[in-house]
């Protein structure tokens, strides 16, 4: 067995935490020598949470916060930004609705007072309104005419069906077309608050000045829900063993997504995952890409990944390659999960793996942003506090058995759903033995 790796400390800047009177709680981390600051407002209320008929309006209300705020036009806010060289914007993800600053410092009072603005007074102007509309509208046609994008979409659908996490971030068409300001106000009052919020300021500050400004900008806001919203608990792929093809006619190559049930993030396995599957088919060299691409010749590209959210978590394996190959396809990667499930990486590729992942690491902490996002997901996660600086020490812990008896446990056997865009007609019958196949429209998925 290779010897353990040694590693340099990672350590990150001291991290002082204040909460204001009304509940906002701040995360302050002074980080020079650069004259920067990146600041990250992070809200419970993503699309997780988007009512019924409404899919789409924390992402689209999010997005409307920089298109006017207190009688500012969009106009107007965008030069006040961009003059101090500044970069401020707002976006849902499945959890969290996000607004998020980078400046240099001297210029942070005056753009924390603005995203202030945002966040406090957004107008939503109707004009605005339409036009995000048509945008996102645009966007989403763009998404079902890309066979790769098409792949996710109904991926994600099949394998979350009814459960929140299935609502698409983006929306629906129809719930994008009858969006009004009125929901958008809506969202405003009842879904945001400064209980469930958290402010992060990394970067050349000071740590009592910062206290006391954000005290003045956000220190009267109120409203919003006082008790985390919680996600149902998730049984698994609802179309488990089946295998949906999105008709394509005109695609003389299949996209392919096979998926499975996952973990939560800060899931006991966490780590051993993590290697095991750079090994399977998180990195250039792994072993999905030496079988399909390498070997066969049937992709450029094949990779697999867990995505890891607060209640639950899925695996996926993804490629694609032209119609005639897809059988083959389809049954190295079945192949490479079973024999990965069944006998694990070896002590060679888990070590390899883990001085791939504790060098890269460190680079992804280059960037007060990077900071920032990272102490948030601990912070979101309930994660460890120690889970940044530790995080080599638990990747370099990791042995060739913790990994093997991951993926026994985690792997899927015959609880997958398998999804394939390209010519249904061609496609079916080669594809019968994998599971029931069912063909949908691209319309279908808006």
């Amino acid at each position: 067995m290779t010897a353990a790796l040694k590693l340099r400390p990672l350590k990150l800047p001291p991290h002082e935490k204040r909460k204001l009177g009304n509940g906002l709680m701040l995360h302050l981390v002074p980080r020079g020598p650069l004259p920067l600051v990146a600041v990250r407002l992070v809200m419970r209320g993503g699309s997780v949470w988007d009512p019924a008929g409404r899919a789409g309006v924390a992402d689209f209300a999010a997005r409307l916060f920089r298109r006017g705020a207190g009688g500012r036009t969009a106009d107007e806010l965008s030069e006040a930004i961009d003059f101090v060289g500044a970069a401020m914007g707002g976006y849902a993800n499945e959890e969290n609705v996000v607004l998020s600053l980078s400046c240099p410092s001297r210029h942070l009072e005056p753009m924390l007072e603005l995203m202030g603005l945002l966040l406090l007074r957004p107008d939503f102007p109707e004009a605005e309104l339409e036009l995000s509309r048509r945008r996102t509208l645009a966007q989403l046609q763009n998404e079902l005419d890309d066979p790769g994008a098409l792949a996710e979409r109904a991926w994600a659908r099949a394998m979350w069906g009814t459960h929140p996490y299935g609502h698409e971030t983006l929306g629906q068409k129809k719930s994008i077309e009858s969006m009004t300001r009125a929901d958008l106000v809506d969202f405003h009052k009842t879904r945001l608050g400064p209980v469930l919020a958290h402010l992060y300021v990394v970067g050349d500050i000071d740590v009592d000045r910062i206290t006391t400004v954000a005290d003045r900008i956000f220190g009267g806001w109120k409203g919003g829900p006082e008790l985390a919203p919680q996600v149902p608990d998730w049984a698994g792929p609802e179309r488990s063993g089946q295998v949906i093809i999105v008709d394509k006619p005109e695609q003389t190559q299949v996209q392919l997504r096979i998926g499975a049930e996952g973990v939560k993030r800060g899931h006991v396995d966490h780590f051993p995952l993590t290697v095991m599957n750079a090994v399977l088919g998180g990195g250039f060299t792994s072993r999905l890409i030496r079988e399909i691409r390498v070997k066969r010749g049937l992709s450029y590209g094949a990779h697999s990944a867990f995505d890891m959210m607060g209640n639950a978590g899925t695996f996926m394996v993804g490629s694609f390659t032209k119609t005639e190959s897809i059988n083959t396809l389809i049954d190295v990667a079945l192949a490479e999960v079973k024999k990965m499930r069944a006998k694990g990486p070896t002590t060679l590729e888990v070590d390899t793996m883990k001085r791939y992942i504790s060098g890269l690491y460190p680079s992804r902490l280059e960037t007060n942003e990077a900071v920032a996002g990272s102490i948030a997901d601990v912070q979101h996660y309930g994660l460890p506090e120690d889970w940044i600086t530790g995080y080599r020490d638990r990747v370099n812990a990791v042995t060739a058995k913790d990994a093997a008896r991951a993926a026994a446990t985690h792997l899927f056997d015959a609880k997958r759903v398998i999804v394939l865009v390209g010519n249904a007609q061609t496609l079916a019958p080669k594809v019968s033995k994998y599971g029931h196949v069912t063909v949908v429209k691209p319309d279908e998925l808006e």
